[in-house]
C-alpha cells in the first residue's frame, strides 16, 4: 500500500501574470504570492505526517514547484519533477483569454468532463487527466509515503471531490494498493 499525500500549490500571483500580459503556457509560470508562500509553510508544519514521507513529487508548473521547494527546506527529501502533474489544460496549451478558458471551463462542466458523442473540444477530459495522472502515481508505488504537490482539478479528479473543495495547500490522502 502506498500514501499519497496530495498537496494543491499556495496562492498563485495572478496580479503577476496581468501585469506581464502572460498568455497560453507562459501563465503556468506565476510564482505564489506571499501568503501562498505562509500557505506552504504552514501546511507542512501543521501536517507532522508529511515528514514521514520518502520523497516529494512535484508539478513543473512554476506555483507548485516553489510550494514544494518550501516544504522540501523543512522535510529534506528528494524532489522529482514529474511532467504529468500538471493542471487540466482548458485550451490545449493555446492562448486563450480567461474568459475564453472560463467558457472552456463551463462547457467542461456542462459535460461532466467527457466530449460529447462525435465531438471534440479543445479541453482535456476528466479521462484524459485522470489516466495521465494515475500513471505518475503507478510509478511511485513501491514507496510507501509520497508527497505529491500539484493542482485542484489534480486532486479533484483522483479524490471526486468538487475542485472548489480542494483548498490552497490543503493536502488529501490517496492510497493506492498493489
Amino acid at each position: 500500500m502506498t500514501i499519497f499525500y496530495l498537496v494543491r500549490h499556495g496562492e498563485p500571483d495572478w496580479k503577476f501574470k496581468d501585469e506581464r500580459n502572460l498568455k497560453g503556457a507562459m501563465r503556468d509560470y506565476v510564482p505564489l504570492t506571499v501568503n501562498g508562500v505562509e500557505q506552504a509553510e504552514q501546511a507542512v508544519n501543521n501536517n507532522l505526517y508529511l515528514k514521514d514521507c520518502e520523497l516529494i513529487l512535484s508539478s513543473p508548473y512554476t506555483r507548485s514547484l516553489q510550494t514544494a521547494a518550501i516544504m522540501n527546506r523543512y522535510l529534506g527529501k528528494p524532489l522529482q519533477v514529474e511532467f504529468d502533474l500538471h493542471e487540466w489544460t482548458p485550451d490545449n496549451w493555446q492562448s486563450a483569454t480567461v474568459k475564453e478558458i472560463g467558457e472552456l471551463w463551463s462547457d467542461y462542466m456542462k459535460h461532466n468532463g467527457c466530449h460529447p458523442p462525435g465531438e471534440t473540444r479543445l479541453w482535456e477530459t476528466r479521462e484524459s487527466l485522470l489516466n495521465r495522472t494515475s500513471n505518475v502515481l503507478k510509478k511511485y508505488v513501491n514507496h510507501s509515503k509520497v508527497m505529491v504537490v500539484c493542482h485542484g482539478m489534480v486532486i479533484a479528479t483522483l479524490m471526486e471531490l468538487s475542485s472548489e473543495d480542494v483548498n490552497l495547500c490543503g493536502v488529501y490522502e490517496y492510497v493506492i494498493n498493489q
